[in-house]
C-alpha cells in the first residue's frame, strides 16, 4: 500500500521560489569587482534568474548542457546557481586558483558550451579562450560600462546585456528530481582531477540537512557571510541553505583580508560566515592588531583542513564567537560531519568543550560512517583505534564523472583516503591521510605533480615532496632533492623552475638536498621516513 501524498520533486528551483514568495525582501549584499557594495534582495535575485534562464534558453541552453564559471561569491554567480540548475542545465564551478593547463583541462572534460567570468580573471580566460574546445561563448559579469575594450576573446557577451535579452516570465521546467544539477571537480592531487556530478535530489536533501540546529544552524534570522568561495564545492551549501531559510546574505567578492571581512561584519550585521582556517587567521590577526570586536557574530563555521586549537581558544574566549568545526569532501556534497554539542556536553567545562570542538564532529542525518581496519574488519568506536575512513549517504557519489577512476566504493562505501578514529558518543576525528597531498590554507596541492616537474631539471636525480608545518597556510611543499652525480643547482634555481608549471601557490616553499632518498621494496619512495626525518624543519618566512 503506497501513502496518499503529492509527489513533488526535489528541485533546486523550488528553494528559489520558496525564498521569492516567504521572504521576498530579504537582502543579499555584495562587494562587487567595480569596486562598489550592491543591494539586492530575493524577490530581484528570482526575477533576474528568470531573466537568465529564459536568454540563456533562447540562445539554445538544452537539458544537462554544462555551463562553467571563474567567478567571487555575489549575487550574479547566486543567479547563475539557480538560472541554470533550475533550467535543467548543469553548472560547473571552476577553482581560478588552478593552472591554465588544468582549467582548459576541467573546461573540455566537462565539455562546457558558456563560460561566465569575474573580470579578475580576464587574463585567464584571455590565455584559454584559444585552447578550449568546446565552448562556444564567454560571459565578462559586468555591465556594459566595464567591458573590457580590445579584448581579443572570441563571442564575448556582456553578463547584462545578455540577461536584459530575456523576458521576465518564465516557467521552472519540472523534471526527474535525480537530473544532474551542479558539478565539481577534485583537485586532482595524484591524477587529473575527477568530477562529482550532484544531482537536484542530492542538493535538495543536503539543504535541508545542512540547515539543521546540529548542522550549520541557520534561520530567517541569521545574516550569513561565506568566506568559503562558490567555486569551492558549491561553498559548502550555503547559496543553497541561505535561499531555503531566507537568510540574509553577504557575499565578500574578492575582498577576502582581514579588514575588508570584518568591516563587512560589522556594517552589514553578520551572525554567522563560513570559510577556513587560513583566513580566519587573517582576520583575527587584523583583530588582535587594532583591538577590535564583533558587534553581531555569534559563530563560524570552520572546515576545509583542521582548525588549530588555538584559534578555536581565542575565537570563543576572547570574541565571543562560537566555533563550529566542519569535515567533508567534494565526493560529499561537501558536508560529512560537524561538531556540535549533545546535551551532556553543556556540563562540560570550557576548556573540555573546546577539546571536542578540536574534533570534525558527527554525521548529520544522511550520512553514515565507519572507520576500517586494514583486513576491512571495522573498527570499535571507542576513541582510541584508527583505521581509514568510509562513508555513504544520500549526497556521497557512486562515481565519478564520465566513469574517471572506475568504481570508487568498496561493498558500497566510498573510502575517504583519511585515516580517523571515532569516539562512543559518534565524534570523529582525523588523525593521519592516506594519501601523500598537501593541504595548504585548505586548499590540496599534489605532490607528485611537483616532483615529476623537479625530476624535469637536468641536475636532479629523483626529488620527493612533503608537508612541512607552516604557521599560516597549516602545510607547505618541501622539496627533497637528490642531485645527480656531478652536476649542480640550488634551491634559487629549482624553485624559479616551478614558474609558469604550475599556479604560484603551488611552488615549493623550500628545497633541501640529500644524498639520498629512501626507497621501498617495490621501489618506491618512502614519505613517511621522509616525514620523520623533517618533521620539526622551519621553513623559511620570508
Amino acid at each position: 500500500m503506497l501513502g496518499s501524498m503529492m509527489q513533488m520533486p526535489l528541485l533546486i528551483s523550488s528553494l528559489l521560489m520558496h525564498a521569492e514568495r516567504h521572504h521576498p525582501e530579504q537582502e543579499i549584499v555584495s562587494r562587487r569587482v567595480e569596486g562598489d557594495l550592491h543591494r539586492t534582495t530575493y524577490r530581484e535575485l528570482a526575477g533576474r534568474a528568470r531573466r537568465m534562464a529564459n536568454a540563456l534558453t533562447a540562445r539554445g541552453l538544452k537539458m544537462s548542457d554544462r555551463i562553467g564559471t571563474l567567478a567571487w561569491n555575489g549575487y550574479r554567480h547566486l543567479e547563475l546557481y539557480y538560472a541554470v540548475s533550475g533550467s535543467g542545465a548543469v553548472l560547473h564551478t571552476i577553482n581560478p586558483r588552478l593552472h591554465p593547463d588544468q582549467i582548459v583541462y576541467l573546461a573540455d572534460h566537462a565539455e562546457n558550451t558558456i563560460l561566465f567570468f569575474d573580470l579578475t580573471f580576464l587574463p585567464i580566460v584571455e590565455a584559454i579562450a584559444p585552447r578550449v574546445k568546446t565552448i562556444k561563448a564567454f560571459v565578462a559579469m559586468t555591465d556594459a560600462a566595464h567591458m573590457p575594450a580590445g579584448s581579443a576573446i572570441p563571442n564575448l557577451l556582456c553578463y547584462e546585456d545578455l540577461i536584459a535579452e530575456g523576458a521576465p516570465e518564465f516557467d521552472w521546467p519540472q523534471f526527474d528530481e535525480n537530473t544532474a544539477s551542479s558539478l565539481c571537480y577534485t583537485s586532482g592531487t595524484t591524477d587529473n582531477p575527477k568530477g562529482a556530478l550532484y544531482s537536484h535530489r542530492s542538493t535538495l536533501l543536503h539543504t535541508l540537512s545542512a540547515a539543521l540546529p546540529d548542522a550549520l544552524n541557520c534561520s530567517a534570522g541569521d545574516c550569513i557571510l561565506p568566506v568559503v568561495p562558490m567555486f569551492h564545492v558549491n561553498a559548502w551549501g550555503i547559496p543553497y541553505v541561505a535561499c531555503m531559510v531566507g537568510a540574509k546574505l553577504v557575499f565578500p567578492g574578492a575582498g577576502l583580508d582581514g579588514k575588508s571581512l570584518h568591516d563587512l561584519f560589522e556594517a552589514e550585521g553578520v551572525t554567522m560566515a563560513a570559510g577556513v582556517p587560513t583566513v580566519w587567521q587573517g582576520l583575527l590577526a587584523h583583530m588582535q592588531a587594532n583591538n577590535l570586536g564583533f558587534s553581531t557574530m555569534r559563530r563560524t563555521v570552520i572546515g576545509g583542513s583542521a582548525c588549530p586549537p588555538a584559534m578555536i581558544e581565542a575565537f570563543e574566549k576572547t570574541y565571543k564567537v562560537h566555533v563550529v568545526h566542519a569535515w567533508g569532501m567534494t565526493e560529499l556534497s561537501p558536508l560529512g560531519t560537524i561538531c556540535s554539542f549533545k546535551f551532556k556536553h553543556k556540563e562540560l567545562s570550557v576548556d573540555q568543550q573546546l577539546a571536542l570542538q578540536a574534533r570534525q564532529g558527527r554525521v548529520l542525518f544522511g550520512i553514515d560512517m565507519k572507520i576500517v581496519a586494514p583486513d576491512g574488519g571495522e573498527v570499535a568506536w571507542d576513541g582510541l583505534q584508527t583505521g581509514d575512513l568510509q562513508v555513504r549517504g544520500h549526497w556521497v557519489i557512486d562515481g565519478y564523472f564520465k566513469g574517471e577512476g572506475n568504481n570508487p566504493l568498496v561493498r558500497g562505501w566510498f573510502p575517504t583516503g583519511d585515516v580517523a578514529k571515532i569516539d562512543a558518543d559518534g565524534y570523529m576525528q582525523i588523525t593521519d591521510r592516506s594519501k601523500d597531498v598537501i593541504k595548504s590554507g585548505g586548499e590540496w596541492i599534489g605532490s607528485i605533480d611537483l616532483e615529476n616537474i623537479a625530476m624535469a631539471h637536468p641536475a636532479v636525480a629523483m626529488a620527493a615532496c612533503i608537508a612541512a608545518r607552516h604557521p599560516k597556510w597549516d602545510e607547505r611543499p618541501l622539496l627533497v632533492v637528490m642531485k645527480k652525480p656531478g652536476m649542480d643547482v640550488t634551491r634559487d634555481e629549482l624553485i624559479k623552475f616551478y614558474e609558469g608549471r604550475v599556479a604560484r601557490w603551488w611552488t615549493p616553499d623550500d628545497v633541501v638536498f640529500v644524498d639520498s632518498i629512501p626507497l621501498g621494496a617495490t621501489g618506491k619512495m618512502q614519505k613517511n621516513k621522509l616525514r620523520e626525518q623533517f618533521r620539526d624543519y622551519k621553513l623559511p618566512t620570508a
